[in-house]
């Protein structure tokens, strides 16, 4: 007899889709996935239970659900390859090209201290001008 496949909560649906999109890297940590979205679901119910509306409540489950995923590293080198490469190759390959770079561009993402809030401060253009440059030379010596 075949096993029916396990239904994901609400919680594990939404993380699922922003890691699917955003943070590729993580995408299959199952491990991460199920204590991220159960701790939500508590924080959920808690809030609950000491009376808070559904909306705050799913404000605060957000809260601790996408903590600390709010800034991220293939949404930036992404945002990079479309602005600034996108003459180089077809839509199609504009995604999968910037999953290729994620390991490439790890080193200039290390020198920065990269919070929820980065893209909104200073270091974010130097940031975008090291990773331009970082992929400009990776398909120099490379190719496409």
């Amino acid at each position: 007899m075949s096993q029916l496949p396990k239904e994901l909560s609400y919680f594990e649906l939404r993380l699922q889709e922003l890691l699917n999109t955003s943070f590729p890297e993580k995408a299959s940590d199952q491990k991460f996935i199920m204590q991220r979205s159960a701790l939500a679901d508590t924080t959920y119910e808690d809030a609950f239970r000491a009376g808070y509306s559904i909306d705050e409540c799913n404000s605060i489950a957000n809260e601790v659900l996408f903590e600390g995923l709010h800034f991220s590293r293939f949404d930036t080198i992404f945002q990079v390859v479309c602005h600034e490469f996108d003459s180089l190759m077809a839509d199609d390959t504009l995604r999968p090209f910037a999953l290729k770079m994620l390991p490439v561009c790890e080193p200039v993402f290390a020198t920065y201290e990269l919070t929820d809030d980065f893209a909104y401060s200073y270091e974010f253009d130097k940031l975008y001008t090291e990773l331009t440059g970082t992929i400009a030379i990776w398909i120099g010596e490379n190719g496409l």
